[in-house]
Protein backbone atom coordinates (compact mmCIF):
# COMPACT_ATOMS: atom_id res chain seq x y z
CA UNK A 1 0.00 0.00 0.00
CA UNK A 2 1.65 3.23 -0.94
CA UNK A 3 1.73 5.35 1.88
CA UNK A 4 0.54 9.02 2.48
CA UNK A 5 4.13 10.01 2.78
CA UNK A 6 5.54 8.70 0.10
CA UNK A 7 2.48 9.67 -2.12
CA UNK A 8 3.23 13.84 -0.94
CA UNK A 9 7.08 12.79 -1.87
CA UNK A 10 6.48 11.58 -5.41
CA UNK A 11 5.05 14.79 -6.03
CA UNK A 12 8.04 16.63 -4.93
CA UNK A 13 11.23 16.62 -6.79
CA UNK A 14 13.77 14.45 -5.29
CA UNK A 15 16.93 16.93 -4.09
CA UNK A 16 20.30 16.58 -5.86
CA UNK A 17 23.17 15.37 -3.70
CA UNK A 18 26.04 17.22 -4.56
CA UNK A 19 29.73 15.85 -3.48
CA UNK A 20 33.32 17.78 -3.56
CA UNK A 21 35.87 15.91 -5.07
CA UNK A 22 39.75 17.10 -5.10
CA UNK A 23 41.18 14.29 -7.38
CA UNK A 24 40.22 11.36 -9.46
CA UNK A 25 40.40 9.21 -7.04
CA UNK A 26 37.87 11.04 -5.15
CA UNK A 27 35.43 11.82 -8.10
CA UNK A 28 35.24 8.17 -8.54
CA UNK A 29 34.54 7.45 -4.88
CA UNK A 30 31.94 10.32 -4.85
CA UNK A 31 30.40 8.82 -8.01
CA UNK A 32 29.99 5.29 -6.64
CA UNK A 33 28.89 6.41 -3.12
CA UNK A 34 25.65 8.28 -4.35
CA UNK A 35 26.37 11.54 -5.76
CA UNK A 36 24.40 13.13 -8.07
CA UNK A 37 26.80 15.25 -9.25
CA UNK A 38 30.25 15.96 -8.32
CA UNK A 39 31.92 19.49 -8.30
CA UNK A 40 35.44 19.98 -9.19
CA UNK A 41 38.34 22.73 -9.33
CA UNK A 42 41.05 23.12 -11.94
CA UNK A 43 44.46 23.92 -11.54
CA UNK A 44 43.38 28.02 -11.65
CA UNK A 45 40.43 30.45 -10.50
CA UNK A 46 39.01 28.24 -7.91
CA UNK A 47 38.91 28.78 -3.86
CA UNK A 48 40.94 25.59 -3.16
CA UNK A 49 44.05 26.48 -5.02
CA UNK A 50 45.53 24.33 -1.61
CA UNK A 51 43.65 21.07 -2.99
CA UNK A 52 44.97 19.00 -5.81
CA UNK A 53 42.84 19.63 -8.06
CA UNK A 54 42.20 18.78 -11.64
CA UNK A 55 44.57 18.81 -14.50
CA UNK A 56 42.89 19.74 -17.79
CA UNK A 57 43.84 15.49 -18.53
CA UNK A 58 42.54 14.48 -15.19
CA UNK A 59 39.45 16.41 -15.65
CA UNK A 60 38.99 15.14 -18.86
CA UNK A 61 39.03 11.45 -17.60
CA UNK A 62 37.11 12.59 -14.32
CA UNK A 63 34.31 14.27 -16.41
CA UNK A 64 34.22 11.33 -18.68
CA UNK A 65 33.87 8.97 -15.46
CA UNK A 66 30.90 10.34 -14.13
CA UNK A 67 29.19 10.91 -17.37
CA UNK A 68 28.97 7.17 -17.93
CA UNK A 69 27.53 6.24 -14.51
CA UNK A 70 25.17 9.23 -15.31
CA UNK A 71 26.76 11.63 -12.76
CA UNK A 72 26.90 15.70 -13.36
CA UNK A 73 30.28 17.80 -13.21
CA UNK A 74 30.51 21.13 -12.11
CA UNK A 75 33.52 23.22 -12.24
CA UNK A 76 34.69 25.52 -10.08
CA UNK A 77 35.87 29.27 -11.13
CA UNK A 78 34.46 30.99 -8.16
CA UNK A 79 37.55 33.66 -7.47
CA UNK A 80 36.47 37.27 -7.18
CA UNK A 81 38.78 38.22 -10.01
CA UNK A 82 41.19 41.00 -10.05
CA UNK A 83 42.55 42.71 -13.58
CA UNK A 84 45.45 40.38 -13.79
CA UNK A 85 43.20 37.41 -13.63
CA UNK A 86 40.89 38.19 -16.70
CA UNK A 87 42.94 37.55 -19.50
CA UNK A 88 43.55 33.72 -18.38
CA UNK A 89 40.87 33.13 -17.01
CA UNK A 90 38.94 33.92 -20.94
CA UNK A 91 41.48 30.93 -22.25
CA UNK A 92 40.69 28.92 -18.94
CA UNK A 93 36.90 29.04 -19.95
CA UNK A 94 37.95 28.48 -23.74
CA UNK A 95 39.27 25.27 -22.65
CA UNK A 96 36.81 24.11 -19.99
CA UNK A 97 34.17 24.37 -23.33
CA UNK A 98 35.62 21.68 -25.04
CA UNK A 99 35.64 19.63 -22.02
CA UNK A 100 31.78 19.96 -21.58
CA UNK A 101 30.89 19.82 -17.71
CA UNK A 102 27.85 20.43 -16.53
CA UNK A 103 27.88 23.61 -14.89
CA UNK A 104 30.13 26.39 -13.95
CA UNK A 105 30.43 28.01 -10.43
CA UNK A 106 30.93 31.72 -10.59
CA UNK A 107 30.92 34.20 -7.99
CA UNK A 108 32.46 37.79 -9.83
CA UNK A 109 30.01 39.11 -12.65
CA UNK A 110 32.83 39.80 -14.82
CA UNK A 111 34.15 35.88 -15.11
CA UNK A 112 29.98 35.38 -15.52
CA UNK A 113 30.57 37.46 -18.41
CA UNK A 114 33.38 35.57 -19.79
CA UNK A 115 31.66 32.47 -18.88
CA UNK A 116 29.02 33.23 -20.83
CA UNK A 117 31.32 34.54 -23.67
CA UNK A 118 33.65 31.01 -23.66
CA UNK A 119 31.43 28.76 -22.38
CA UNK A 120 27.83 29.68 -24.25
CA UNK A 121 25.96 26.05 -23.47
CA UNK A 122 27.21 25.13 -19.90
CA UNK A 123 24.79 26.45 -17.32
CA UNK A 124 25.98 28.90 -14.90
CA UNK A 125 25.63 28.39 -11.36
CA UNK A 126 26.51 31.59 -8.95
CA UNK A 127 28.47 30.82 -5.67
CA UNK A 128 27.68 31.19 -2.20
CA UNK A 129 30.74 33.98 -2.52
CA UNK A 130 27.94 35.77 -3.96
CA UNK A 131 26.51 36.71 -1.01
CA UNK A 132 22.82 35.55 -2.55
CA UNK A 133 20.90 36.83 0.49
CA UNK A 134 17.53 37.32 -0.95
CA UNK A 135 15.08 36.67 -3.82
CA UNK A 136 16.17 40.07 -5.62
CA UNK A 137 18.87 39.10 -5.91
CA UNK A 138 18.11 35.32 -7.18
CA UNK A 139 15.64 36.89 -9.77
CA UNK A 140 18.31 39.68 -10.86
CA UNK A 141 20.77 36.11 -11.71
CA UNK A 142 18.22 34.58 -13.60
CA UNK A 143 17.39 37.33 -16.08
CA UNK A 144 21.29 37.04 -16.61
CA UNK A 145 20.94 33.58 -17.72
CA UNK A 146 22.19 31.87 -14.52
CA UNK A 147 20.21 28.29 -13.97
CA UNK A 148 21.16 27.94 -10.37
CA UNK A 149 22.02 30.00 -7.41
CA UNK A 150 23.69 29.02 -3.94
CA UNK A 151 22.58 30.20 -1.18
CA UNK A 152 24.00 32.49 1.57
CA UNK A 153 25.09 30.33 4.30
CA UNK A 154 23.96 33.11 6.68
CA UNK A 155 20.43 32.43 5.63
CA UNK A 156 17.66 30.64 7.67
CA UNK A 157 15.47 27.90 5.78
CA UNK A 158 12.33 30.62 6.25
CA UNK A 159 14.16 32.62 4.41
CA UNK A 160 14.95 30.06 1.66
CA UNK A 161 11.40 29.16 1.73
CA UNK A 162 10.38 32.99 1.09
CA UNK A 163 13.32 32.77 -1.40
CA UNK A 164 11.43 30.02 -3.73
CA UNK A 165 8.23 31.40 -3.72
CA UNK A 166 9.07 34.54 -5.22
CA UNK A 167 11.40 33.21 -7.65
CA UNK A 168 10.85 31.06 -11.32
CA UNK A 169 9.52 27.81 -11.06
CA UNK A 170 13.11 26.78 -12.87
CA UNK A 171 15.24 28.62 -11.24
CA UNK A 172 17.35 26.20 -8.74
CA UNK A 173 18.33 26.63 -5.26
CA UNK A 174 21.74 25.02 -4.13
CA UNK A 175 22.09 25.41 -0.19
CA UNK A 176 25.01 23.43 1.99
CA UNK A 177 23.73 20.75 4.37
CA UNK A 178 27.04 19.51 5.68
CA UNK A 179 31.02 20.71 5.77
CA UNK A 180 32.94 23.15 7.72
CA UNK A 181 31.75 26.38 8.13
CA UNK A 182 33.30 29.79 7.56
CA UNK A 183 33.46 32.04 10.33
CA UNK A 184 33.19 35.54 7.42
CA UNK A 185 30.39 36.66 5.64
CA UNK A 186 29.57 34.39 2.68
CA UNK A 187 32.88 33.01 3.02
CA UNK A 188 34.54 36.32 1.83
CA UNK A 189 37.91 36.71 4.23
CA UNK A 190 39.85 39.27 4.86
CA UNK A 191 41.78 37.69 7.63
CA UNK A 192 44.13 35.77 5.34
CA UNK A 193 45.24 38.11 2.85
CA UNK A 194 45.80 40.74 6.20
CA UNK A 195 48.00 38.32 8.10
CA UNK A 196 49.53 36.32 5.82
CA UNK A 197 49.21 37.89 2.25
CA UNK A 198 47.76 35.22 0.60
CA UNK A 199 44.23 36.01 -0.66
CA UNK A 200 41.16 34.36 0.55
CA UNK A 201 38.87 35.43 -2.60
CA UNK A 202 42.00 34.11 -4.82
CA UNK A 203 41.90 30.49 -3.61
CA UNK A 204 44.86 30.79 -1.24
CA UNK A 205 42.91 31.05 2.50
CA UNK A 206 45.46 30.16 5.42
CA UNK A 207 42.48 29.29 7.53
CA UNK A 208 43.36 31.81 10.52
CA UNK A 209 40.36 31.37 12.08
CA UNK A 210 41.47 27.74 13.26
CA UNK A 211 44.28 29.62 14.99
CA UNK A 212 45.07 30.32 19.10
CA UNK A 213 44.85 34.01 19.31
CA UNK A 214 46.87 36.39 22.50
CA UNK A 215 46.16 39.88 23.19
CA UNK A 216 49.76 42.05 23.40
CA UNK A 217 49.35 45.85 25.31
CA UNK A 218 51.45 48.37 23.41
CA UNK A 219 53.76 49.27 26.43
CA UNK A 220 54.35 45.58 27.32
CA UNK A 221 55.65 43.95 23.72
CA UNK A 222 56.26 40.38 24.15
CA UNK A 223 53.54 39.81 27.14
CA UNK A 224 51.03 37.59 25.88
CA UNK A 225 47.79 37.43 27.64
CA UNK A 226 45.19 34.56 26.12
CA UNK A 227 42.19 35.92 24.35
CA UNK A 228 39.02 34.10 25.83
CA UNK A 229 35.66 34.91 24.21
CA UNK A 230 34.09 32.96 27.83
CA UNK A 231 36.40 30.64 30.49
CA UNK A 232 36.45 28.19 27.97
CA UNK A 233 39.21 28.54 25.90
CA UNK A 234 40.88 30.92 22.86
CA UNK A 235 39.66 29.58 19.75
CA UNK A 236 37.62 32.49 19.44
CA UNK A 237 36.61 31.99 15.52
CA UNK A 238 36.77 27.92 15.34
CA UNK A 239 33.47 27.34 13.88
CA UNK A 240 31.43 23.62 14.58
CA UNK A 241 30.95 21.76 11.06
CA UNK A 242 27.69 21.90 9.70
CA UNK A 243 25.31 18.74 9.70
CA UNK A 244 21.64 18.38 8.60
CA UNK A 245 21.41 14.79 8.65
CA UNK A 246 18.23 15.18 10.67
CA UNK A 247 16.50 17.60 8.88
CA UNK A 248 16.46 16.27 5.38
CA UNK A 249 12.60 16.84 5.83
CA UNK A 250 12.73 20.67 6.49
CA UNK A 251 15.65 21.09 4.02
CA UNK A 252 13.31 19.19 1.44
CA UNK A 253 10.35 21.10 2.21
CA UNK A 254 11.90 24.74 1.56
CA UNK A 255 12.04 24.04 -2.09
CA UNK A 256 16.12 23.49 -2.19
CA UNK A 257 16.76 21.84 -5.46
CA UNK A 258 20.29 20.65 -4.46
CA UNK A 259 21.83 19.32 -1.27
CA UNK A 260 25.55 20.51 -1.19
CA UNK A 261 28.41 18.90 0.92
CA UNK A 262 31.13 21.01 1.65
CA UNK A 263 34.63 19.54 1.73
CA UNK A 264 37.04 19.55 -1.98
CA UNK A 265 40.06 18.90 0.42
CA UNK A 266 38.98 16.05 2.14
CA UNK A 267 40.28 12.64 1.44
CA UNK A 268 37.89 9.70 0.03
CA UNK A 269 36.92 8.29 3.15
CA UNK A 270 35.07 11.18 4.16
CA UNK A 271 34.17 11.97 0.67
CA UNK A 272 31.89 8.13 1.05
CA UNK A 273 31.10 8.30 4.73
CA UNK A 274 29.15 11.29 4.18
CA UNK A 275 27.76 10.77 0.43
CA UNK A 276 26.78 7.20 1.51
CA UNK A 277 24.70 8.43 4.28
CA UNK A 278 23.25 11.21 2.86
CA UNK A 279 22.59 9.68 -0.16
CA UNK A 280 20.44 6.71 2.20
CA UNK A 281 19.05 9.02 4.24
CA UNK A 282 17.29 11.12 1.02
CA UNK A 283 16.42 8.19 -0.33
CA UNK A 284 14.70 6.73 2.55
CA UNK A 285 13.01 10.14 3.32
CA UNK A 286 11.51 9.46 -0.29
CA UNK A 287 10.06 6.12 0.30
CA UNK A 288 8.42 7.14 3.77
CA UNK A 289 9.40 9.96 6.47
CA UNK A 290 8.91 7.05 8.51
CA UNK A 291 11.75 4.79 6.80
CA UNK A 292 14.14 7.91 7.46
CA UNK A 293 13.34 8.18 11.08
CA UNK A 294 13.45 4.60 11.89
CA UNK A 295 17.17 4.59 10.16
CA UNK A 296 18.04 7.98 12.40
CA UNK A 297 20.57 6.19 13.98
CA UNK A 298 22.53 4.73 11.67
CA UNK A 299 22.62 8.38 9.81
CA UNK A 300 24.17 9.60 13.01
CA UNK A 301 26.19 6.78 13.78
CA UNK A 302 27.42 6.87 10.31
CA UNK A 303 27.94 10.71 9.67
CA UNK A 304 30.02 10.63 12.85
CA UNK A 305 32.90 8.18 11.21
CA UNK A 306 34.33 10.94 9.22
CA UNK A 307 36.31 13.83 10.28
CA UNK A 308 34.99 16.59 11.82
CA UNK A 309 34.87 19.58 14.32
CA UNK A 310 31.26 18.68 16.42
CA UNK A 311 28.52 19.54 14.49
CA UNK A 312 25.75 22.52 14.42
CA UNK A 313 22.96 23.78 12.02
CA UNK A 314 24.53 26.58 11.01
CA UNK A 315 21.94 29.66 10.42
CA UNK A 316 19.28 27.28 9.12
CA UNK A 317 16.66 27.89 12.38
CA UNK A 318 18.34 31.10 13.56
CA UNK A 319 21.42 33.03 14.07
CA UNK A 320 24.04 30.51 15.90
CA UNK A 321 24.76 31.59 19.84
CA UNK A 322 27.76 30.45 21.66
CA UNK A 323 26.72 26.64 21.56
CA UNK A 324 27.93 27.20 17.64
CA UNK A 325 31.63 27.80 18.97
CA UNK A 326 34.76 25.31 19.68
CA UNK A 327 36.95 26.93 22.36
CA UNK A 328 39.13 24.49 23.58
CA UNK A 329 40.79 23.13 20.18
CA UNK A 330 41.27 23.41 16.67
CA UNK A 331 41.36 19.48 16.16
CA UNK A 332 39.05 17.13 14.19
CA UNK A 333 37.27 14.11 15.98
CA UNK A 334 38.52 11.13 13.47
CA UNK A 335 36.88 7.77 14.21
CA UNK A 336 38.22 5.87 11.15
CA UNK A 337 41.22 5.42 9.42
CA UNK A 338 41.43 6.16 5.45
CA UNK A 339 43.88 2.86 4.23
CA UNK A 340 43.12 2.31 0.58
CA UNK A 341 40.51 2.31 -1.88
CA UNK A 342 40.28 -0.90 -3.96
CA UNK A 343 41.63 0.21 -7.51
CA UNK A 344 41.25 -3.80 -9.19
CA UNK A 345 41.10 -7.17 -7.73
CA UNK A 346 44.13 -8.83 -9.13
CA UNK A 347 44.42 -12.75 -11.03
CA UNK A 348 45.02 -13.68 -7.31
CA UNK A 349 42.46 -12.19 -5.88
CA UNK A 350 44.78 -9.59 -3.91
CA UNK A 351 43.16 -6.04 -3.60
CA UNK A 352 45.11 -3.91 -5.24
CA UNK A 353 45.54 -0.28 -3.25
CA UNK A 354 47.87 2.63 -2.90
CA UNK A 355 48.62 2.60 0.48
CA UNK A 356 47.05 5.66 3.00
CA UNK A 357 47.79 4.76 6.60
CA UNK A 358 50.07 2.43 8.22
CA UNK A 359 48.35 -1.07 9.10
CA UNK A 360 49.88 -4.70 9.25
CA UNK A 361 49.35 -8.71 8.34
CA UNK A 362 46.92 -9.64 11.05
CA UNK A 363 44.90 -6.28 11.57
CA UNK A 364 41.02 -6.67 11.66
CA UNK A 365 39.84 -3.54 9.39
CA UNK A 366 36.73 -2.72 8.00
CA UNK A 367 35.68 -2.73 3.57
CA UNK A 368 33.46 0.11 3.61
CA UNK A 369 30.80 -0.51 0.51
CA UNK A 370 28.56 2.06 -1.63
CA UNK A 371 25.26 0.32 -0.19
CA UNK A 372 25.52 0.89 3.51
CA UNK A 373 27.38 -2.34 4.49
CA UNK A 374 31.03 -2.52 6.58
CA UNK A 375 32.42 -6.08 6.33
CA UNK A 376 35.21 -6.79 9.31
CA UNK A 377 38.15 -8.59 7.18
CA UNK A 378 41.21 -9.54 8.22
CA UNK A 379 44.58 -8.74 6.64
CA UNK A 380 45.76 -12.13 5.70
CA UNK A 381 48.99 -11.12 3.59
CA UNK A 382 50.55 -7.63 2.37
CA UNK A 383 52.81 -7.56 -0.99
CA UNK A 384 54.65 -5.12 -3.07
CA UNK A 385 54.73 -4.87 -6.69
CA UNK A 386 57.32 -7.48 -6.77
CA UNK A 387 55.42 -9.85 -4.73
CA UNK A 388 58.07 -9.32 -1.54
CA UNK A 389 55.74 -10.11 1.27
CA UNK A 390 55.69 -7.44 3.83
CA UNK A 391 54.70 -7.36 7.79
CA UNK A 392 53.14 -3.91 7.65
CA UNK A 393 52.24 -0.92 5.47
CA UNK A 394 54.32 1.82 6.74
CA UNK A 395 55.29 3.57 3.51
CA UNK A 396 51.98 6.29 2.35
CA UNK A 397 51.02 5.43 -1.49
CA UNK A 398 53.11 2.55 -2.00
CA UNK A 399 51.24 0.22 -4.73
CA UNK A 400 50.06 -2.88 -2.63
CA UNK A 401 48.16 -6.21 -2.84
CA UNK A 402 46.45 -7.08 -0.16
CA UNK A 403 44.77 -10.59 1.10
CA UNK A 404 41.74 -10.43 3.27
CA UNK A 405 38.99 -12.99 4.57
CA UNK A 406 36.62 -13.47 3.99
CA UNK A 407 36.67 -12.16 0.33
CA UNK A 408 34.31 -10.14 -0.52
CA UNK A 409 36.06 -6.89 -1.58
CA UNK A 410 35.11 -5.34 -5.04
CA UNK A 411 36.48 -2.63 -7.38
CA UNK A 412 35.95 0.91 -5.68
CA UNK A 413 35.50 -0.43 -2.11
CA UNK A 414 37.19 1.45 0.51
CA UNK A 415 39.25 0.37 3.38
CA UNK A 416 39.21 1.51 6.36
CA UNK A 417 40.30 0.89 9.95
CA UNK A 418 39.38 1.97 13.66
CA UNK A 419 41.39 4.77 15.01
CA UNK A 420 42.89 3.76 18.17
CA UNK A 421 44.69 7.11 18.58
Amino acid sequence: MITEDLTKNRNRKKPELLVPASSEEVLRTAVIFGADAVYIGGEAFGLRAKAKNFSYEEMARGIDFAHKHGVKVHVTANILAHNSDLDGAGKYLKELNELKPDALIIADPGMFMIAKEKCPGIDIHISTQANNTNYLTYDFWYKQGAKRVVSARELSLGEIREIREHIPEDMEIESFIHGAMCISYSGRCLLSSFLTGRDANRGACTHPCRWKYALMEETRPGEYMPVFENERGTYIFNSKDLCMIEYIPEMTEAGIDSFKIEGRMKTALYVATVARTYRKAIDDYFVSEQTYRDNMDWYRHEIAQCTYRQFTTGFYFGKPDETAQIYENSTYVKESVYLGMVERIDENGFLCITQKNKFLKGDMIEVMKPDGRDIKVRVTGIYDEDGNEMASAPHASQKLRVAVEPACAVQYDILRAENNK
